[in-house]
């Protein structure tokens, strides 16, 4: 797992109210972090944590936990929002990303970071404006809204941008009701 450093600051301190986005799998984790403050989306960092299919499961689970709970302490996240478990065909890898949200709501729940849970089309639809919309277009809208140079490879991790981004536009809006 590599962490972006080039954005930190002193220490583990950053500016503002950082979102931590997570796009939960076994094999593969996407994890994104952007601040939410002065009424704009700032990109800070993105990467994967990657397990290998020779481990066992237990071992790749435990490898996810600790690698989200050093960037927990890294960027010390406020809120976290993850996509919830889509059960397609296959519910073999559905039953490992399965596993693998428990590992990462444990670390979120005992660090005390408050999760939003969403659907891959609420994502969708608000970084793109259609809840059809497929990775592509998902990509170059994260690249679009955060200012980027580049779309954020792998694609794991620019859907954990769009669910930090799909949590800050709904806090924007809550903010606006309130």
């Amino acid at each position: 797992m590599k962490l972006n450093k080039e954005n930190r600051t002193n220490g583990n301190l950053f500016p503002g109210n950082l979102i931590l986005g997570i796009d939960p799998g076994l094999a593969s984790t996407g994890w994104g972090v952007i601040d939410n403050s002065r009424g704009k989306l700032k990109y800070i960092s993105h990467g994967c944590i990657e397990t290998r299919p020779d481990k066992s499961r237990s071992e790749r689970l435990v490898i996810i936990h600790k690698a989200i709970l050093k960037i927990i302490k890294i960027y010390e996240p406020v809120q976290a929002a993850m996509e919830n478990l889509y059960f397609g065909r296959n519910t073999s890898s559905a039953m490992a990303v399965a596993e693998s949200r428990g590992v990462l709501l444990l670390a979120l729940g005992t660090k005390g970071i408050p999760v939003l849970e969403l659907t891959p089309n609420s994502i969708k639809q608000a970084v793109v404006g259609v809840n059809r919309a497929d990775k592509k277009q998902i990509q170059e809208m994260v690249k679009f809204i955060l200012g980027l140079k580049d779309i954020p490879k792998p694609d794991h991790a620019a859907d954990a941008l769009g669910a930090a981004i799909c949590a800050a536009f709904g806090s924007a809006t809550r903010q606006i009701l309130e």
